[in-house]
């Protein structure tokens, strides 16, 4: 290909990838198609590369989203092609075309029970996709956009507040606006089960369950308070029965994995377990900074340090809702007060909700005096929290440096990077803020400290010695290994 064709390729695809994000939304192109590469363009037809390993799966799954697109980016009739999976330009133009578009989100009828609103905030293109739900998100996609085909039952678990209702309404949502006239049934299994002890009060058994039993889509939210209600579980039993028999989607979500449902029959646990069962875990610090601009930006909330971010992030570590609170506090606090958002009224309102264990907080005894909580060569005892002075202390021994080095002004390379995985080890094992860390580490700013942080990260991507350096590093300081890294 010549550099002028390169170069009509690349600028077809940027038009194209401008089309897409307002399309599938910003986290799924980033997750999905921003891997893809522009090979070739001939003014009819883009031809784009992908990873191996998801080639099919993106040509399968985004096939009509990307054809539709092509034609409003890059003119009426233009196809497209993913390395061999020429169906796209074809039958995924003609999908397109066939797909009706958005309409507004359907009104439950008020004299319906059994189906209760879908929150139009909660769609896939508001939700921010990280390691610990991409799985999920996948899934859920999958079956909004194939209901009774693709995995069903789906059954989401998480904590609370990690994002299964957000999903649950996202998928709901999704078939409301591209599937007219599909029935769409709402409810949490507390709503469910008052339900079916009305209709049993009021004798209107059969309206109940044609009101369940009638749906294309069940949405079921927390099934695990159906546990020690055995009417209401047999009754679900035999709804769970009759919508999958006829190829009905069914979703729960639940706080648990169903085995651990132990005061539900086992019949109704199997089920469960029949289709995809997909966790939820806590997000990773860039999930979280990802989150919380993305409730920024849906809000209208300006931010102009983005160490705010940072900082809630660093501190609320494992509920989004928490977290999304979090900034919302912030933002009231700036409102009440006229004081600008900025780190240092962030700090002021973090540690009021969430406050440093004293014990962590660098500069004091316990934090800076590794003999006050450890025993020989920087171990603590059994019960003592992590200190920054001891995770100083091991990354010093380990690389043969003082702890007045290790923190030190040098730039030599010997110090740098014992420095930085230092720097990342306490951020990522303490409760310390980031200035915090800044002061402890030679009076370095809190821009320094995330600078240290980015450099680890990316330096785990590539050297697998600095894999092999953090681990030994985690061991020794006797906390089980993960790979974040940062």
């Amino acid at each position: 290909m010549s550099l002028s064709e390169h170069q009509d390729a690349a600028s077809a695809w940027r038009r194209l990838s401008d089309e897409l994000r307002g399309r599938v939304g910003e986290s799924v192109f980033e997750m999905w198609l921003a891997p893809l590469q522009p090979s070739a363009f001939t003014g009819e037809l883009l031809t784009l590369t992908a990873p191996p390993d998801t080639a099919g799966w993106v040509a399968g799954r985004y096939g009509p989203v990307i054809a539709a697109a092509a034609c409003a980016a890059l003119g009426e009739g233009t196809g497209v092609v993913i390395d061999d999976h020429a169906a796209i330009a074809a039958a995924g133009a003609q999908r397109a075309r066939d797909r009706p578009g958005p309409r507004a989100p359907r009104r439950p009828a008020s004299d319906d029970p059994a189906e209760g609103p879908l929150n139009p905030r909660y769609r896939f293109e508001q939700f921010i996709i990280g390691r610990g739900n991409h799985l999920a998100h996948a899934a859920a996609l999958a079956v909004a956009e194939n209901p009774g085909q693709a995995y069903n039952p789906l059954f989401l678990f998480a904590p609370p507040g990690m994002g299964k209702t957000h999903l649950l309404h996202a998928i709901g949502n999704y078939v409301s606006d591209y599937s007219p006239g599909a029935v769409i049934r709402l409810a949490t299994a507390e709503s469910f089960t008052n339900h079916f002890i009305a209709a049993l009060n009021a004798r209107g058994l059969e309206q109940f369950k044609r009101a369940y039993r009638d749906a294309d889509v069940l949405l079921l939210d927390d099934v695990q308070f159906l546990a020690s209600k055995a009417k209401t579980e047999e009754e679900f039993f035999h709804t769970f029965n009759a919508l999958y028999d006829n190829g009905r989607q069914l979703v729960l979500t639940c706080d648990r994995f169903p085995r651990a449902l132990t005061a539900i029959e086992q019949r109704l646990r199997e089920r469960f377990e029949a289709g995809l069962v997909a966790e939820i875990t806590p997000p990773d610090h860039a999930t979280r900074v990802a989150i919380l601009s993305k409730r920024a930006a849906v809000d209208g909330i300006a931010i102009a340090d983005p160490d705010v971010l940072e900082m809630i992030a660093d501190r609320v570590t494992d509920n989004i809702r928490a977290l999304e609170g979090a900034l919302i506090r912030v933002v009231a606090f700036h409102s009440l007060t006229r004081k600008p958002i900025d780190p240092e009224l962030t700090v002021e309102v973090l540690d009021a909700m969430y406050p440093v264990m004293p014990e962590r907080r660098p500069g004091s005894r316990t934090a800076g005096a590794a003999g006050d909580a450890s025993g020989p060569r920087g171990r603590r005892r059994p019960g003592q929290p992590l200190t920054i002075a001891e995770i100083q202390m091991v990354v010093a021994e380990r690389f043969g440096l003082t702890v007045e080095q290790l923190v030190s002004s040098s730039r030599a390379a010997k110090v740098t990077w014992p420095r930085q995985l230092a720097i990342a080890l306490v951020r990522d094992l303490t409760g310390a803020s980031l200035p915090a860390i800044g002061r402890e580490f030679g009076g370095r700013n809190h821009t320094t400290i995330l600078h240290a942080c980015k450099r680890v990260s990316d330096r785990l991507k590539t050297d697998q010695q600095a894999v092999e350096d953090i681990t030994r590093l985690r061991r020794q300081l006797s906390t089980d290994p993960d790979d974040r890294g940062c």
